[in-house]
């Protein structure tokens, strides 16, 4: 018990350290980055670059396996996690919150995000799907594997920048996120078999 206390207080105060450096110009950035439509546009375009690449008919069944992953970091995450563990996000923490520097929403309300955070289905989603991206177009330029991994690193430090998700939930989102795209893909392999890069 005593190591859960020291883990509990390490990450509390690693997100009070994190949340703490915030500037005014940095606000509306991570706000955007947060925001799942931004990194809906990046996906459609991986999406495009998929059914490009999959001339067969395999095409849809690689899709298939972006659909079954978002369900498992999505729909699970929330589901299955984060509602049965019910632990309170940092912004809806009686003890913390007040501590915390917290935007403003798009309809002017204090933004806190659900009330339970464990664990970040922001950083299962955008980890899962960069993950299976690469793992499907492999092999890859590294600036590739480089942008999408910063991509859903800077989307998971925005959550705790805007003071929605502890360390923790973001640290295990994206172990999760990884851990998933690579079972489907490993699943799913089996009926596809990727056509060489010219």
């Amino acid at each position: 018990m005593a190591l859960v206390a020291v883990l509990q207080n390490l990450d509390r105060e690693l997100l009070l350290a994190l949340n703490g450096c915030h500037a005014d110009w940095l606000d509306p950035i991570m706000w955007w980055i947060s925001k799942p439509v931004t990194s809906m546009g990046i996906y459609v375009l991986l999406a495009y670059t998929i059914v490009k690449r999959f001339k067969s008919d395999k095409w849809w069944l690689v899709l298939i396996s972006f659909g079954v992953l978002i369900f498992f970091c999505d729909y699970v995450v929330t589901h299955g996690f984060k509602y049965p563990i019910q632990r309170l996000r940092p912004s809806h923490h009686p003890d913390i919150q007040s501590l915390l520097h917290l935007l403003t929403d798009d309809n002017g309300h204090v933004y806190r995000g659900g009330k339970f955070g464990f664990f970040s289905s922001h950083s299962s989603n955008n980890m899962g799907l960069a993950v299976l991206f690469l793992l499907w177009m492999a092999p890859l330029h590294r600036r590739w594997i480089a942008l999408l991994l910063l991509w859903a690193v800077l989307v998971s430090y925005s959550r705790i920048y805007l003071g929605v998700h502890y360390p923790s939930d973001v640290l295990v989102g994206l172990t999760y996120g990884a851990l998933v795209a690579w079972i489907i893909h490993s699943i799913f392999k089996r009926w596809i078999n990727p056509p060489a890069i010219a």
